[in-house]
């Protein structure tokens, strides 16, 4: 953001400032021990000297004159130079340390737009459907049964992007992390999306064996049941999802496979991005909050995620975690 360039400035100048101090106060410390040195003069002259007495002092005095007068243009050069590269030295790194402030204030901002262009859509809707019931003379207790109906799914959608909201903004704090049965946590999940999948005639196929993996339960559950839901969502009619685990060495894999749209090369790349949603997705019910949320509860495990697919075959999204 253009406004942080002052703050690299202020910071650079700081920099720079320090460095500086120590460079100038190392030049007056070696000034000071050169002239020392200079001024110092040999106790005896050797007795063929071509000089004497005098002279020879006149000698000495011009030679140290003359060596602090280089010294000193020496010593100025340098902090000349040494203020020439500080500053460039300086200005990279304040610009390094503000960095990841002004990475963060970007995605805030961006955050902060995107959740008000989503929040705008279904409050729109809500007071369109509110006011259109009003302006109505004969309005009837059926209808206006069927105006309050929408109203509540309206402000449980609301809600429900409000909790996700909520959730990504919330500060990550350690999780209690126990041994979990996964075969436990997929048939919970399974049976939170199944009036979804009833409707659309999709079979869900469990091959998730007795595997436990070290997390939190609830949170688990949370990261399975996104999963299942955008492959519910972005299935077919009828199709098949299926739900796979297996474990190799101390870790666990689990996949959920759909036969659904699938994705393009652009849609895997930015799939994880806060709001980000397909054109191809624009007609299902969802925020593109899920898969954000996914990302950093598997983060939260130590663990990662990826996502392959291909348009009209199917989506598969594999998650490797921790065992116990």
């Amino acid at each position: 953001m253009n406004y942080l360039k002052h703050d690299v400035l202020r910071l650079a100048a700081t920099y720079l400032a320090i460095i500086m101090i120590m460079s100038i106060g190392f030049s007056f410390l070696l000034f000071g021990v050169s002239r020392d040195e200079l001024g110092r003069r040999p106790r005896e002259f050797a007795p063929d000297s071509p000089f004497s007495g005098n002279s020879m002092q006149q000698y000495f005095d011009q030679r140290e004159q003359e060596s602090r007068q280089t010294l000193l243009i020496d010593l100025v050069l340098a902090n000349v130079g040494m203020l020439l590269f500080g500053g460039v030295i300086s200005y990279l790194l304040a610009e390094r340390t503000l960095r990841p402030i002004e990475q963060n204030m970007a995605a805030q901002s961006q955050f902060v737009s995107d959740a008000s262009h989503e929040l705008r859509t279904p409050l729109t809707a809500l007071r369109t459907a509110n006011e259109v019931a009003l302006r109505s003379k004969t309005l009837k207790l059926k209808e206006a049964k069927e105006v309050i109906r929408e109203n509540v799914d309206d402000i449980s959608r609301l809600q429900g992007l409000a909790d996700s909201m909520l959730g990504l903004l919330r500060k990550e704090q350690p999780i209690q992390r126990t041994s979990v049965d996964l075969a436990t946590v997929v048939a919970d999940a399974m049976n939170n999306v199944a009036p979804q999948a009833l409707r659309k005639h999709i079979e869900i196929i469990d091959e998730v064996p007795r595997i436990t993996v070290r997390g939190e339960r609830q949170l688990l559950g949370s990261l399975v049941t996104i999963l299942l839901d955008n492959s519910v969502k972005y299935s077919h009619t009828p199709s098949v999802i299926r739900v796979a685990a297996q474990a190799s060495g101390q870790k666990v894999q689990l996949r959920v496979s759909d036969e659904g749209v699938g994705m393009s090369r652009e849609t895997i790349a930015n799939v994880f991005t806060r709001f980000y949603r397909a054109d191809s997705a624009r007609s299902t019910e969802g925020y593109g909050l899920g898969l954000a949320i996914a990302e950093k509860i598997v983060h939260q495990h130590g663990g990662t995620i990826r996502v392959e697919s291909q348009l009209g075959k199917g989506t598969t999204v594999t998650v490797v975690l921790p065992k116990t």
